[in-house]
């Protein structure tokens, strides 16, 4: 089983009228779970959910993706919501409106201490912010020791603060992470001026075993096996972007562990060859995401 860790939040997306906003499921790690559950692996998500009509919402769009609750949390806050701006190229711009919501609350007795879990996958905001923030980095690296953590920072610098400040928190995340996807915007933000490759390298070099760089249309650039190497995007009919990253993501670990690849004992024997048609697969879900309005990522059979 893969666990994802995270906030579950609902996107507002307004198109031209602003009247009429649609409510979809959303949030980073929520997409990735429901990415994961769509393709067949089997998944747990753990969040903190409330019981107000979009903690409802949310609860419905993860059990209907087939994806394991027994770790959701019922709490007593109000769902997060991200208001999602829909551009006539597709690509999407966010406000948050966070303040004493769910999803950043975690206390340590909310976690599994030994949830016997394959890998797990974090990022995003719940691990950026306080108070909760601190609780899941501190589960996470105790996982860690055993267990092949995957991390997409997936920045929103309207919630992160200090630039500086989160950059100290990142590098202590990609100490224990054994999988790193990140896109170029997000390095831009987080090392402005510095090159994506250099990066990736030293990364690699202090034992991460796989490193993916998106850049949107423009594919990926990956690091694994002892090469590097680029794998085209997939080709795409775009509505809007909300969500491709994180279909990305829970396709990429979808497909590592259908191989047998996953677990911290076989990460390590993951081959150039294997990382870049693992990749190539994961543009295709992301892909598929591209082609429809919100995070809706598809089933295996949809591919």
């Amino acid at each position: 089983m893969i666990g994802v860790v995270g906030e579950a939040l609902v996107d507002l997306e307004v198109g031209s009228d602003a009247r009429h906003p649609v409510a979809h499921p959303g949030g980073s790690p929520m997409n990735v779970a429901v990415t994961l559950g769509r393709l067949g692996t089997e998944t747990a998500f753990l969040g903190r959910l409330s019981a107000d009509a979009f903690g409802r919402l949310l609860r419905t769009h993860l059990a209907e993706s087939d994806v394991d609750l027994r770790w959701i949390v019922d709490a007593a806050e109000p769902t997060s919501l991200a208001i999602v701006s829909v551009a006539p190229d597709g690509s999407a711009a966010y406000a948050f409106h966070t303040e004493g919501t769910a999803d950043w609350g975690w206390s340590s007795d909310e976690l599994p201490r030994d949830p016997g879990l394959d890998a797990v996958h974090a990022g995003s905001l719940a691990l950026a912010l306080e108070p909760g923030g601190p609780v899941l980095e501190r589960w996470l690296a105790g996982l860690s020791t055993g267990t092949t953590v995957s991390l997409d920072p997936n920045v929103r610098p309207a919630l992160l603060g200090d630039r500086d400040a989160y950059r100290e928190r990142l590098e202590r995340w990609l100490a224990f992470a054994s999988i790193v996807k990140v896109s170029d915007e997000d390095l831009a933000w987080i090392w402005p001026g510095e090159e994506p490759e250099a990066l990736a390298e030293t990364w690699i070099a202090k034992g991460r075993k796989l490193v993916v760089i998106t850049r949107g249309g423009d594919g990926a650039q990956v690091w694994a096996g002892g090469e590097s190497f680029a794998v085209p995007a997939a080709p795409v009919d775009m509505v809007d972007t909300v969500g491709a990253g994180d279909s990305f993501s829970g396709g990429l670990l979808d497909w590592l562990g259908r191989r047998g690849r996953l677990r911290r004992e076989d990460l390590g024997a993951l081959t150039a060859a294997e990382a870049r048609e693992a990749v190539a697969f994961a543009s295709r879900v992301a892909a598929v995401t591209c082609s429809r309005a919100g995070a809706n990522p598809p089933r295996r059979s949809e591919l």
